[in-house]
């Protein structure tokens, strides 16, 4: 029913800047929190940088300052705007999002989008 897909991930040199768009489709009623995710070293995914519906955003201290996330509720799309990168930035970021469906609700994944940050 429902999926969620991510573009923009490539390679950059550190201190460049890289945006990455996520959008839902299928039957969607709403949408409350999307955000993006990434693994960190050893550990499963951590939280980068979230945001509701009605736009209030939660990001990681390691990103705050460098990355901007937002999103367009009218076409189900979230976005990450990633600036003054740095290697630790390297990781597959994960676009998750809390969808109400004919399924019910619950969060659905994306299949993820390398970013990879060159020394």
């Amino acid at each position: 029913q429902v999926q969620l897909v991510e573009s923009g991930g490539g390679l950059v040199q550190s201190w460049g800047s890289l945006g990455l768009s996520c959008t839902a489709s299928g039957i969607i009623f709403s949408i409350s929190v999307m955000g993006w995710y990434r693994p960190a070293p050893g550990k499963q995914r951590e939280l980068v940088a979230t945001i509701t519906s009605g736009g209030s955003t939660n990001l990681a201290d390691s990103v705050k300052g460098r990355f901007t996330i937002s999103r367009d509720n009218a076409k189900n799309t979230v976005y990450l705007q990633m600036n003054s990168l740095k290697p630790e930035d390297t990781a597959v970021y994960y676009c998750n999002a809390g969808v109400s469906s004919v399924s019910g609700f619950r969060n659905y994944w994306g299949p993820g989008t390398q970013v990879t940050v060159s020394s």
